[in-house]
């Protein structure tokens, strides 16, 4: 397919050869509309000669300092030339044709800004993939959950969501966005290091009056957790920290309300964790309550400076929703 956008696949890297070597072949192979980049976050092993070796047409940005995902990303991006940027995962399989519905999407309609294809899980091929599914929402009290996937509910694909649909966020494994709206919205927040940041840019940006989609017809296969899984209680206070952080910056509405709320249901969710001895995870909990409170009055000056709409929630509490109403699919 001949595209008038330039779009750039790129790759952020942490030591990750291995994943390069396995995944790194699917995306050269499926992508011959873009340019791929692997943007490399001070590797300590050999994932650059690696690279150079095996695949001397992929460029290699190589970031100062590992930054996590949002900093890195946020440095690499300025080095490179292109109307569309696509962030992708090392630990992604993409497809054949993978490109070009999301492409034409871009090309037809203005007033997309972020794009996110299908993501299947790569070990259970009929299954979605728990980060981003088929499309993400979020509910009044900053729970993000998808079509597809609804707390550690997770979906056969029988075809039910091979639409496209405009939704509320999109994933950070396989992430589309123009280059211009990416930098009109300032990147993502660093302070985040990993985990949510994805969220918290479509936020921004849907509160600006940007939309993103779900491209149905595209798909590709995502790991999960290969640099970070789910049982690691860094996970579990990065995503409830930085979860805090994106609704005390974005939501619309009295905002004591919603967070003294939202800190409730944490609350119970630790009470959870500590009746079936997870205490570590128990206390990540804790320790991102305090990361917060800490952060709050910066926080609230950036809350202060952004645009707000209403109507970002379709379900006012998906944990109601799911936990008590036993609803386990969207």
């Amino acid at each position: 397919m001949y595209s008038i956008l330039k779009v750039a696949i790129v790759i952020l890297n942490w030591n990750g050869k291995e994943l390069l070597e396995k995944f790194l072949p699917s995306v050269t192979q499926y992508s011959e509309s873009a340019e791929v980049y692997v943007a490399d976050n001070a590797s300590t092993d050999d994932s650059v000669a690696f690279i150079k070796l095996k695949f001397p047409k992929v460029k290699i940005i190589e970031n100062a300092t590992n930054g996590g995902y949002a900093k890195g990303y946020n440095d690499a991006l300025q080095q490179v030339d292109a109307d569309v940027f696509c962030l992708l995962n090392s630990d992604v399989e993409v497809t054949p044709n993978w490109l070009n519905p999301i492409i034409s999407e871009f090309e037809i309609n203005d007033s997309t800004a972020i794009i996110q294809p299908k993501i299947l899980d790569y070990k259970n091929r009929t299954f979605f993939e728990y980060a981003g599914a088929a499309g993400g929402f979020i509910d009044q009290y900053g729970y993000a959950y998808c079509r597809g996937r609804i707390f550690d509910t997770i979906e056969k694909d029988d075809h039910q969501y091979d639409n496209d649909l405009e939704i509320f966020w999109t994933s950070g494994a396989c992430f589309f966005i123009r280059k211009s709206i990416f930098e009109i919205l300032g990147g993502f927040d660093e302070s985040y290091f990993a985990h949510y940041e994805e969220i918290d840019l479509c936020w921004r940006a849907f509160n600006a009056g940007f939309k993103a989609k779900y491209i149905g017809a595209s798909t590709v296969y995502h790991v999960g957790g290969a640099t970070l899984n789910t049982v690691n209680p860094k996970k579990t206070y990065l995503n409830f920290r930085n979860s805090l952080f994106t609704l005390t910056k974005n939501a619309e509405g009295v905002l004591f309300g919603i967070i003294f709320t939202r800190l409730t249901l944490d609350g119970i969710a630790g009470l959870r964790f500590l009746l079936r001895l997870k205490f570590a995870h128990f206390v990540a909990i804790l320790r991102a309550h305090f990361s917060f409170y800490w952060h709050l009055p910066r926080l609230l000056s950036e809350r202060k400076k952004l645009p707000k709409r209403k109507n970002y929630f379709k379900t006012k509490s998906i944990v109601w929703s799911y936990f008590v109403k036993k609803r386990y699919y969207y």
